[in-house]
């Protein structure tokens, strides 16, 4: 297994103590659980730019790293999330309303679903991210960084982040219904 794939891994596995940490974090009193679950997050927001960089250069792009490092993207951003908005123990400043993972779940639901679609019709394994799409992650995931670290700007963070969510739904889709309705050439006999 490549390098690549092995950072992929590590990120799936880093998403239990980030649940955790959020699970058992006490406000003024286990302060240190939020802290590591930020340092959690941060550790796969980094392992995600590096298996990247490490695929394409050494060379190591395959055809499980075509799945597995997407998947462990929307498994650490939707657990991130979900969590952020349904552990009720959370204090009120490091939570996110319900609609929040409901918008970023369907999004990644519909992009599954359409790429699914798509490698069904044309066999073709590939899903090139979008910038819109790539810059809609990041804010993403700074918003989990601000909301955790109670910074003051986390809202006006979280807002940007989920209108970039539904410009890049939208884009998204627009790509697919174009890549699926491209016209069959007929083979020249």
């Amino acid at each position: 297994m490549s390098l690549a794939n092995k950072l992929s891994l590590f990120r799936i596995l880093l998403v239990p103590g980030f649940v955790g940490c959020l699970v058992y974090y006490r406000a003024g009193e286990s302060e240190i659980l939020r802290y590591l679950a930020v340092t959690l997050f941060v550790i796969g927001v980094v392992t995600d730019a590096v298996d990247g960089y490490v695929a394409r250069a050494e060379n190591q792009a395959s055809r499980l790293g075509a799945i597995l490092d997407p998947a462990a993207d929307k498994l650490l951003l939707v657990t991130a999330y979900l969590s952020l908005s349904l552990i009720t123990t959370l204090p009120e400043a490091y939570r996110l309303p319900a609609w929040v993972p409901i918008l970023v779940l369907s999004r990644d639901l519909i992009i599954v679903c359409g790429w699914l679609l798509i490698v069904l019709v044309t066999g073709d394994l590939q899903a090139q991210p979008s910038r819109l799409g790539k810059a809609t992650t990041f804010l993403q995931m700074l918003t989990v960084v601000a909301v955790l670290l109670g910074w003051p700007f986390a809202r006006g963070v979280l807002w940007a982040a989920m209108v970039l969510t539904v410009l890049s739904g939208i884009g998204y889709l627009r790509r697919g219904n174009r890549i699926l309705n491209t016209p069959i050439n007929p083979a020249k006999g």
